[in-house]
């Protein structure tokens, strides 16, 4: 009970609330926020999310949550039922790395960014999307701020320093519009987890997607992911690690990111062995022994889109684009699309400027084979849960995910050319059904793939 008084009377008179080091004061210092609407209770369990992903200042003309929630429905008619915001606080202007400025060069961590709109903005986009049937995640940067965010003056303590006690931007990044936190600080862990709380109470959102998460201690993320689920106790919490590091699953994510598997997907589109995505999937989950955890998978996001290209450009078209984009859904993962993705937009978004997407420019045949992808996904317990085998050759994607009596054959030629490709013993002379269409396919010893076909087949 002390302690508890304790923390109100600094919320009182500061207005600050940080969590605290046991479960009863952190229990507490929850309480003191207060409950923004019903937390949802649809949140889906982590193998069955699809994720869409936002990038708000190109998702509409006006670059806003107003310009989200307006097209809402389109994204619900895509199936997927995770919306994955891009950071949504104010941003730096110190130091920034021009246009508006970086999103995850963060000002305020307790704050919406006015070029977004407001808090009941955001908070009307998340109950929308409640009501569609997609639970909200929020992009959250713990690993830096802007140059410009009050603890560096207020708290600069909370960062890491030279030996001259100048703070350092995050060490072999050439981040220079940010500034290091130090995760040595107790002080700013419990500064971060209060941040994390406020959002989870005050927009009713459903879990984050963490930035530059290897860069962060696993002890940190232990005892926030532990903070967080104590919170949504009664509901799923879904935890996104931007990172590679496998003992993500063990402090608590659901997700690591598949950096490996999207450059292994470029080299093999450059004319490598496409057996080298059942080894790059193999080394993601090594040591993995939770089979509720996955490693999201895709063909482009807001980094990559501008770096490297859009799917189309790097995966040999609009047919090559769909046949990888298959291997990313089904093969033990958790698939993510990026705005303007399955429209075919063949545009590189900027994230630092305001780079709105022509909607009215859609392919429809490639939107139509999107919206298939993920309702068999939907539809499919051994595609979303099953165990992984794979029978890959050099040019083609061979795999089943096997739940029970369910079974999925997948097979995706990425190559721009017919391939023949010999059937496995155990698949030859069987009969399967085409899951797309209904109709039956009876294999022989061998098949032929025109130039990026894909097959999906049950039984």
């Amino acid at each position: 009970m002390k302690n508890y008084i304790n923390i109100l009377i600094l919320f009182l008179f500061t207005g600050t609330l940080f969590c605290c080091q046991n479960d009863d004061d952190a229990t507490a210092t929850a309480n003191l926020y207060k409950q923004y609407s019903m937390p949802y209770a649809n949140v889906p369990v982590s193998e069955d999310a699809s994720i869409y992903q936002v990038n708000i200042r190109a998702f509409s003309e006006a670059g806003n949550f107003q310009g989200v929630t307006d097209r809402l429905d389109y994204i619900q008619s895509l199936g997927v039922n995770v919306l994955y915001l891009m950071p949504i606080y104010p941003v730096g202007v110190e130091r920034s790395a021009g246009g508006l400025g970086s999103p995850y060069a963060v000002q305020d961590y307790k704050a919406v960014n006015p070029e977004f709109g407001t808090l009941e903005d955001l908070r009307t986009l998340v109950s929308a999307a409640h009501e569609k049937g997609m639970a909200v995640v929020l992009d959250f940067v713990a690993n830096h701020t802007a140059w410009d965010n009050a603890w560096i003056t207020e708290h600069p303590e909370y960062y890491q320093q030279d030996a001259d006690g100048n703070i350092i931007v995050p060490p072999g990044t050439g981040w220079n519009d940010v500034a290091q936190l130090n995760y040595d600080n107790q002080e700013l862990r419990s500064a971060i987890i209060d941040a994390l709380t406020y959002w989870l109470y005050t927009a009713n959102v459903d879990g984050y997607r963490m930035d530059a998460a290897d860069y962060v201690p696993y002890t940190f993320w232990s005892e926030a992911i532990t903070t967080l689920e104590n919170i949504k106790s009664d509901e799923n919490l879904l935890m996104l690690a931007e990172g590679t590091r496998t003992d993500h699953f063990n402090s608590g994510f659901d997700y690591t990111f598949g950096f490996d598997f999207f450059g292994t997907m470029e080299r093999v589109f450059e004319g490598e062995p496409v057996t080298l995505l059942q080894d790059s999937n193999a080394t993601m989950y090594a040591d993995v022994y939770d089979d509720s955890k996955r490693v999201v998978k895709y063909t482009t996001n807001h980094d990559v889109n501008l770096s490297d290209g859009t799917p189309i450009e790097l995966f040999g078209g609009v047919k090559g684009s769909i046949a990888a984009f298959v291997v990313d859904a089904y093969m033990q993962s958790v698939p993510m699309i990026y705005n303007g993705q399955a429209i075919g937009l063949n545009e590189r978004l900027e994230f630092f400027t305001k780079d709105p997407i022509d909607w009215s420019n859609v392919n429809e045949d490639l939107l139509a084979e999107y919206k298939a992808i993920i309702a068999f996904r939907n539809e499919s317990t051994a595609i979303r849960r099953g165990k992984l085998a794979s029978y890959s050759s050099d040019d083609i994607a061979t795999f089943t995910m096997t739940a029970g009596e369910e079974q999925v054959l997948v097979l995706s030629n990425l190559r721009n050319r017919d391939v023949k490709y010999i059937l496995p013993a155990g698949f030859q002379n069987s009969t399967w059904t085409n899951a797309f269409t209904g109709e039956s396919v009876s294999l022989n010893t061998e098949l032929n793939l025109e130039s990026y076909k894909y097959l999906i087949l049950t039984k």
